[in-house]
Formats: C-alpha cells, sequence, structure tokens
C-alpha cells in the first residue's frame, strides 16, 4: 500500500511531530514499506497453525510464586540511611 504525502502529514500531524518535506518523503517510503509487510502477513493461511508461547519451545524459565513470610519491620528499615524511630527520614519535596 502506497501511503500519499498528506497521508504521511495527516499522521504526523496527529502524533504532534514537525517533519520536514524531506522527511515526509522518507517516512512515506519507510511507512509505504511497512504497511506492504502487513499485507504480506495477512495473505499467510496460518489456519490449522499451532499457536507457540515461545518460538525455542523453552518452559518453566521462571520460578512458580510462593507465599513467604516478610521481613520484619527491623530488617527492613536496617539499610535506610536515615531514620526517625520506626519510619525513613527522606529530604522535604514540597517547600
Amino acid at each position: 500500500m502506497e501511503l500519499s504525502k498528506r497521508d504521511v502529514e495527516h499522521i504526523a500531524r496527529l502524533a504532534r511531530i514537525r517533519m520536514t518535506p524531506e522527511e515526509t518523503e522518507v517516512m512515506r517510503g519507510q511507512l509505504s514499506d511497512i504497511l506492504g509487510q502487513f499485507r504480506a502477513l495477512a495473505e499467510v493461511d496460518a489456519d490449522g497453525a499451532e499457536t507457540t508461547a515461545h518460538p525455542t519451545g523453552a518452559a518453566g524459565a521462571l520460578r512458580p510464586d510462593a507465599r513467604s513470610e516478610g521481613q520484619g519491620r527491623e530488617q527492613t528499615l536496617a539499610n535506610a540511611p536515615n531514620r526517625h524511630g520506626e519510619f525513613v527520614r527522606v529530604r522535604a519535596v514540597l517547600q
């Protein structure tokens, strides 16, 4: 599908991107090529093809979720650089 200069200018306006006429022409060619690739993919007959979650068949790469006891307050605050009682003291953000 060949995009027109007007199509590319419209897309750039929607994306709020300023483009020079040269950039518009380059982008017109690139976007037309991308749309052509999607057209080629749309023509592929994928009926009956098995879906895959991973192209190499790898499975179980992540550990299973398991509940565990959390750290205690003191252990959690042990590495806090500046504490005030049971709170972490930080610099003021708002004046």
